[in-house]
């Protein structure tokens, strides 16, 4: 099976001095999509204890903090993820120099109208659909052009969550009722999906050539096949008739099935290596959001919205950035094995995060706002922590000299 990203040293050398932001799609995209996860936590907490008022008048506070997180965010980390791993798949060169500049300059417009001046919407949805519609082309392109067609499940999710995008304008400029409802839980749950999808590829391979042990690990198709089966049912189910025994099964199913794959990927060798347990805990963490979304329908105390929070946080949030950590070593020529030390507190961060938004709640409901202080709080120190740190590996040349 081809791994979802090869690292392979290119055949010709480049100076190895210079300004490289521009190289490859993650150099930009990593550090931008760090950036504004701080930058729009600080704006939401601002708005969340009323010291600051966003004009919006057709969707919620909460929506566009939602909005920015799965749509903003996020799909930067999806647009440097890809841009270099199609590269990676299929040997043909993705956007870079200008071209990339152009890209990021429709992500950049976007989120700073939405952040800055929400009230002309309009705006932002041209430039954010554009910078979706770029990207699927940029990503479509090689994959059609060397007949990869298995690539195609991927791409099919980035032009689906380009479509709850879209779905979200409709209601922000006025023209639907319930757009963002549909186009959050879109976003949410297509990411979720995707995050599986991608860990399901690389992290039993990860395991195997990063633990001191030997070890083989196995996937079961029917599990691949069962957890993408319940995914899109619940999707659907969410979005029409919303049956909450369906919801209830299906959260658990998918619990119950990811955590029994995920019990087969352990092994202790992972818990001395930052850059593997980030990402297992992360999994585990999405297992816990699927968990509490079953238990949510029939336990008072839990909230569907922990298990938003724990998907959101816990899975998107620390998977991202250890991803983000990895990528950016491997594909600036250095040792994936020796990491920044920093990086086991940007994962304990973002982890201490998580727990303090899903789990304090539960055991101490009286303490509810602190508990929203404090994930803001590790959420935001842990991206301008991986900011400041990746700042210089991801804007100078690779260490070995080589294009990328």
């Amino acid at each position: 099976m081809q791994p979802l990203i090869q690292i392979s040293p290119p055949s010709r050398k480049l100076s190895a001095q210079g300004f490289a932001l521009w190289n490859l799609g993650f150099r930009p995209f990593f550090l931008l999509a760090a950036g504004f996860a701080a930058l729009s936590m600080l704006v939401w907490m601002a708005n969340y204890f009323q010291l600051y008022a966003q004009p919006l008048a057709t969707i919620s506070p909460s929506q566009w903090h939602a909005h920015e997180m799965l749509y903003g965010f996020a799909f930067a980390v999806i647009a440097g993820f890809l841009l270099t791993a199609v590269k990676n798949w299929t040997g043909i060169q993705t956007l870079h120099g200008r071209p990339l500049l152009g890209l990021a300059a429709c992500w950049i417009i976007a989120r700073s109208v939405m952040l800055i001046a929400p009230g002309q919407v309009l705006l932002a949805a041209i430039f954010d659909l554009l910078f979706n519609g770029w990207l699927i082309v940029a990503v479509a392109h090689p994959i059609i052009k060397v007949k990869q067609w298995r690539q195609l499940g991927v791409l099919s999710k980035i032009i689906f969550l380009t479509a709850g995008n879209a779905a979200f304008y409709t209601q922000a400029l006025g023209w639907t009722a319930n757009g963002a409802h549909a186009a959050l839980w879109i976003g949410l749950l297509l990411n979720v999906s995707l995050i599986m999808v991608i860990s399901r590829r690389i992290l039993p391979m990860f395991i195997e050539r990063g633990v001191k042990e030997e070890v083989t690990l196995k996937n079961s198709a029917w599990i691949d096949r069962l957890l993408m089966l319940c995914l899109a049912a619940l999707l659907i189910n969410i979005l029409t008739v919303n049956a909450e025994t369906l919801n209830v099964l299906l959260g658990l199913t998918i619990s119950l099935s990811a955590g029994f794959r995920l019990w087969r990927w352990h092994t202790p060798g992972i818990w001395q290596v930052p850059l593997l347990w980030s990402f297992y805990c992360g999994l585990w963490l999405i297992n816990l959001g699927f968990l509490l979304y079953a238990t949510s329908f029939f336990a008072h105390s839990i909230s569907v919205i922990l298990a938003i929070h724990c998907w959101a946080i816990g899975g998107i949030g620390a998977i991202t950035l250890a991803m983000m950590a990895r990528v950016s070593l491997g594909h600036t020529g250095r040792n994936i094995h020796t990491p920044p030390r920093s990086v086991v507190w940007v994962f304990g961060l973002v982890i201490f995060a998580t727990l303090s938004r899903v789990l304090l709640p539960i055991v101490l409901p009286e303490f509810y706002r602190l508990s929203v202080m404090l994930a803001a709080g590790g959420w935001i120190a842990a991206f301008t922590l991986f900011a400041i740190v990746y700042w210089p590996i991801l804007s100078q040349p690779r260490i070995d000299g080589t294009p990328g």
